[in-house]
């Protein structure tokens, strides 16, 4: 077994752009500290224009396994609902950093319609461990629905090729189904434009009436 100092560091840009990992190597710790935080890379124009060309699509079903805090979902069993969709991964430091403003979203608006989902997407050179996923999301405090997204499927499917610069974006649904809002990925947190925009657009999201 790996050093889980070693495992951290290999860890600690989780969320940047890369393939995803092959399936050599030991098996991972049962629990991954959560990282501190570390300064997010600018998004360049090119990246945020990448995430804004998404915005209109209707994403297809996602391709999941291991939910957890829910029965299976459908996303399409969550037409009439706002979605927030937020990609993530163990010691990504920019996942924890983004934790409590999902946790306050999910909080603060869904009694009014706003289903937030994390999507795990693993990364690093040991292969997929269940316990890590679900120690993570239990130490980032995720009590709304969480899933394993294998191989990234659903990310590069609704992602079909753009290139927002990192892996752990967000989409935000309208109850159509419809992308109205994405962030290109990294961290958005309570007092930054990011933060407000997303805030913002879910709020704009569940004052429009129900299809």
């Amino acid at each position: 077994m790996r050093n889980p100092l070693v495992l951290l560091a290999s860890l600690a840009l989780g969320c940047s752009a890369s393939a995803p990992p092959s399936a050599a190597g030991p098996p991972p710790p049962a629990a991954v500290p959560v990282l501190a935080a570390v300064s997010q890379p600018a998004i360049t124009p090119a990246q945020q224009a990448a995430a804004d060309a998404l915005v209109g699509e209707t994403p297809p079903e996602w391709q999941t396994e291991r939910w957890m805090n829910t029965a299976p979902l459908r996303l399409s069993d969550l037409r009439g609902k706002v979605v927030l969709v937020r990609w993530w991964t163990a010691g990504c430091p920019f996942c924890s950093d983004t934790a409590p403003a999902l946790r306050r979203f999910d909080h603060d608006y869904a009694s009014r319609g706003l289903v937030v989902v994390g999507m795990y997407h693993h990364k690093g050179d040991e292969p997929f461990e269940p316990r890590v996923y679900e120690a993570t999301a239990r130490q980032y405090g995720f009590t709304f629905p969480v899933a394993f997204d294998p191989s990234w499927t659903t990310l590069k499917r609704w992602l079909h090729g753009a290139d927002t610069g990192f892996t752990s974006v967000s989409f935000l649904l309208d109850r159509k189904g419809v992308i109205r809002h994405v962030h290109p990925g990294g961290q958005y947190v309570e007092g930054d434009a990011d933060h407000a925009k997303m805030k913002a657009t879910i709020e704009q999201l569940l004052a429009e009436p129900a299809p």
